[in-house]
């Protein structure tokens, strides 16, 4: 082969013009862009993104459980693929939300604003956690165009809860996140060991481990302290300022005895849609739906909460039948593809909601690095529908349930999916 061919053949591809066009080079999967956040991050904060509770069982079976679902694809025409939807009656351009995070500024120093500017730029809503580390009213202005979400948990205090609530809806947050699994802090075993304990114990390893990062090292020190600013129903004045007692309402938690009839009074009080967020159990699901609540988000918090629990998508078509379309469905937990987020739908999801992988791409770029993390996912969902056969997101959910299968099902005459292929292969191998 001659030189001239070989040139015809290859492009020398010159340096990187942006973030953009570096990721767009170097992160081809959330894997690549979870490596490049290890190597960027100390070893003690990329294990307060990583880490579960436990023996992380939970954070494991997370994973695993999308690997027993396969696809049956169908042939067909797909024209005109689209990945937008509706979600509490807004339009999203693809059915996906950023799921809320506490502590986030402690991956990038612009943080929470970061992940706010890359989700309206993709089109899809924002869930600011309660223990952010960015004021409500800031992350508003980062991104006045974008359906944002306040997330709490519920509070025994009514005058507390009012002041807050009323705070949330003058920064223009249109929906509430409802935590409903976190009457305690789980044993979260990484953070102990580096620790991340109430208040913070500074190490030696964790000296070692800044000046090993010291681009990370430069952010975190040039910037506001750690805080909390979004606890109180005031906002704070002048520089965000770190107090031990923050600390330990972030990492010890603190539990008010709550119960069904905080949820309904919570109902009264606010007057936009409210998600529960960490609903599992069916017979919870059902309780919602009858209270009028707007939607529930089936998680078990990442696998930081209980451990050995049943993942979201194991209890997903349970729930979807039980609640029988009376309100919407969001799932999260173990999502790393676009492909994980259409076997969601195609079980009866209304959305997904992802925590981790949007924060990989925070701690190794930035607000690009969330924007990138959001195209490859859209981008694979768009290659994964094609494939399948479908082209919305209406008929994914439509006929989804026949075109993917669990393992479990093979050949099953139970088989939920009721699948004519599957009750005639069974009938044809039962033939004496």
């Amino acid at each position: 082969m001659k030189f001239k061919d070989i040139k015809a053949l290859a492009s020398v591809q010159g340096p990187a013009g942006s973030t953009a066009e570096r990721l767009s080079r170097r992160g081809f999967s959330v894997e690549d862009m979870r490596k490049m956040a290890a190597k960027r991050l100390p070893g003690s904060i990329f294990d307060y993104i990583e880490g579960g509770s436990e023996d992380e069982a939970s954070l494991r079976r997370n994973r695993s459980s999308f690997d027993e679902w396969s696809f049956l694809p169908k042939w067909g025409s797909v024209g005109n693929l689209d990945l937008s939807s509706t979600l509490l009656g807004g339009r999203v351009a693809m059915p996906l939300t950023l799921a809320p995070t506490g502590g986030t500024r402690l991956f990038h120093p612009e943080g929470e604003s970061a992940a706010a500017r890359a989700a309206f730029e993709a089109g899809v809503p924002y869930g600011l956690a309660h223990l952010s580390t960015t004021p409500m009213e800031r992350v508003s202005a980062a991104a006045p165009g974008l359906r944002r979400w306040f997330n709490i948990e519920p509070m025994a205090d009514k005058v507390e809860l009012q002041a807050v609530l009323d705070r949330a809806a003058r920064a223009g947050y249109e929906a509430l996140l409802v935590n409903v699994d976190c009457r305690a802090i789980g044993h979260r075993e990484r953070d102990y060991r580096n620790g991340f304990t109430a208040p913070p114990s500074i190490k030696v390893k964790t000296v070692v481990e800044g000046a090993l990062h010291p681009r990370w090292a430069f952010g975190f020190l040039a910037h506001d302290a750690i805080a909390f600013p979004n606890l109180d129903a005031e906002i704070p004045d002048g520089e965000l300022s770190s107090t031990p007692d923050m600390w330990r309402t972030l990492l010890a938690g603190s539990y008010e005895p709550t119960d069904w009839d905080d949820i309904r009074d919570l109902r009264t009080r606010w007057n936009g849609p409210i998600i529960l967020k960490g609903v599992v159990n069916p017979n919870d699901a059902v309780l919602a739906a009858e209270i009028g609540i707007d939607a529930i988000q089936v998680s078990n918090h990442g696998g930081r909460q209980l451990d050995h629990m049943a993942s979201p998508l194991d209890v997903l078509p349970d729930i979807v039948g039980r609640v029988e379309g009376r309100l919407e469905i969001i799932v999260d937990g173990g999502i790393r593809r676009g492909s994980d987020i259409v076997k969601a739908l195609a079980l009866g999801a209304d959305a997904c909601s992802i925590g981790r992988p949007y924060l990989y791409g925070l701690a190794a770029a930035g607000q690009a690095g969330v924007a990138h993390v959001l195209r490859m996912l859209a981008a694979d969902m768009t290659r994964t529908m094609m494939l399948l056969g479908v082209s919305t997101i209406r008929e994914l959910r439509t006929e989804g349930r026949e075109l993917i299968r669990h393992s479990s099902e093979a050949f099953s005459r139970t088989s939920p999916s009721e699948s004519p292929q599957a009750r005639l292969a069974f009938e044809e191998m039962s033939t004496p």
